[in-house]
């Protein structure tokens, strides 16, 4: 299927040191996906896109240089990579949250915001998906 490129998704404005927030994201991760309710959605993957945008509480400490005082994208990452490859999901919004659920794992992030696209549904749109925002549960 042929459509036009999509434009780069810009961040979001989420860093705020007022309220103590750090931006993480991740940008355009295009996986290979077994995703769709149709019966021929089951017999090849598709290519989704992914983006995510975590709001990380920002302690202001000194991070001394060192990958476990942040949240980490590549481990973000792989775990989507991880959530993706366990099997056939028939929703977008499954997907979204399953990766808004790993996300929110980690203390530290506030909120997150998932955006999943599969990219080759229609040959006259860059692509269709789904993006949604979850917080933490309240404690």
């Amino acid at each position: 299927m042929t459509a036009e490129i999509a434009p780069v998704i810009h961040p979001l404005r989420i860093a705020d040191a007022r309220n103590r927030l750090r931006h993480v994201f991740v940008r355009d991760l295009v996986l290979s996906c077994s995703i769709g309710v149709h019966r021929h959605e089951r017999h090849a993957p598709q290519r989704v896109r992914i983006n995510l945008d975590l709001a990380v509480r920002d302690e202001g400490a000194d991070l001394r240089d060192d990958l476990g005082n942040v949240v980490c994208y590549e481990r973000i990452s792989d775990g989507v990579r991880d959530i993706v490859s366990q099997g056939h999901i028939k929703l977008v919004e499954t997907l979204a949250e399953s990766i808004a659920r790993m996300c929110l794992d980690d203390a530290r992030v506030r909120s997150v915001r998932v955006r999943v696209e599969k990219l080759d549904v229609f040959p006259d749109a860059a692509s269709v998906g789904v993006e949604i925002e979850r917080f933490p549960p309240s404690v």
